[in-house]
């Protein structure tokens, strides 16, 4: 055998074993993250020691509330943003998110007026005008278009993460489960959001609330009809009986069918929801832009009656076109 033979098939025979060693350390790796990382948020706070009133404290501080003291419009404002805040899994209360809008209205309203000033305009109506309009689109209509954004994306992974979870439900019923033990498979098994949902009501069962409250509080949370369905599947069956495993399985292939129909619903509509928010994020985009590129075109003109009227009716026709643009774009399935 030549000596350049048996050069060839030592490099082999190298490759080979760094080959195999470096998959078995990368296995052993990935076995241990696998173990040592939590499934979902949940089980993280359980990992590093919080207490479980502390831990359902901390889950649900952003949860939803109804404001029945309030005018219905006001009503509807606070509670739709309560739900948007609770969606998008911001770290940080209701409170604390809308004082730092607030905060940075402020800040930014006073910095207009100094830009304004520093450019020679008069401080006056105008100014005050076109300082309180920019302010209230930097601090409070991107973030909340940003927050909404993400509070979709969340619920759409819950409406698809769903389906599974009953599935996994109905596995453990007919493996002979308990329904307790059977949610509180879910809560290990399952990623977030839907995972730390089911833990949530796992740890309110645990002290003492009634398991079909605790899921329609969930169901509430969310505000999905796939898990109202639940519930009123789950409420139906213990009163009157039956197998609830196929109760489920059922329930499962009807929110596919019905997911499945809404997907070619957007599918079909994708143009309208894409002009929707087009038109919702453009006109704020524009005016934070040419604002900030060339102070001077509003300020040369900010005094004018026409102008001072004019961005008064463009704003409320800005407002009553998105309030039609969702209600257009809206669709239930």
């Amino acid at each position: 055998m030549t000596e350049a033979a048996i050069r060839i098939m030592f490099l082999v025979a190298v490759f080979v074993a760094v080959f195999l060693l470096a998959q078995t350390f990368a296995r052993s790796a990935a076995q241990k993250r696998s173990y040592s990382t939590a499934v979902n948020r949940r089980m993280s706070l359980i990992q590093s020691g919080a207490d479980r009133d502390e831990l359902v404290a901390q889950l649900l501080k952003n949860s939803p509330t109804e404001h029945t003291h309030l005018p219905p419009i006001i009503r509807g404002i606070v509670e739709g943003f309560q739900r948007t805040i609770f969606a998008a899994a911001v770290p940080y209360t209701v409170g604390q998110v809308a004082l730092v809008m607030a905060v940075a209205g402020v800040v930014i309203f006073g910095l207009v007026l100094l830009t304004a000033a520093s450019l020679g305009a008069a401080i006056g109506f105008g100014v005050i005008q076109l300082a309180l309009i920019f302010s209230v689109a930097v601090a409070f209509g991107l973030p909340y278009l940003f927050l909404q954004r993400s509070a979709a994306k969340r619920r759409a992974k819950v409406e698809k993460q769903f389906p599974v979870a009953l599935d996994i439900f109905v596995r453990a019923l007919r493996s002979g489960h308990p329904v307790a033990s059977g949610i509180e498979l879910l809560t290990r098994e399952m990623e977030d959001p839907i995972g730390t949902e089911f833990g949530i009501v796992a740890d309110e069962v645990t002290y003492g609330a009634d398991l079909v409250s605790a899921l329609n509080a969930m169901a509430d949370r969310w505000d999905l009809e796939d898990m109202r369905m639940f519930v009123v599947s789950l409420a139906v069956q213990s009163e009157t009986g039956g197998n609830l495993a196929e109760i489920l399985e059922n329930l499962a292939n009807v929110i596919r069918e019905r997911h499945s129909m809404y997907m070619k619903v957007r599918a079909l509509s994708s143009e309208g929801r894409m002009t929707g928010w087009m038109l919702t994020v453009l006109p704020v985009f524009a005016f934070v832009m040419t604002f900030l590129g060339g102070p001077s075109f509003y300020l040369d003109v900010i005094e004018d009656p026409i102008f001072i009227f004019g961005s008064i009716t463009l704003v409320v026709l800005y407002f009553i076109g998105v309030f039609t643009i969702r209600k257009m774009i809206d669709i239930k399935v």
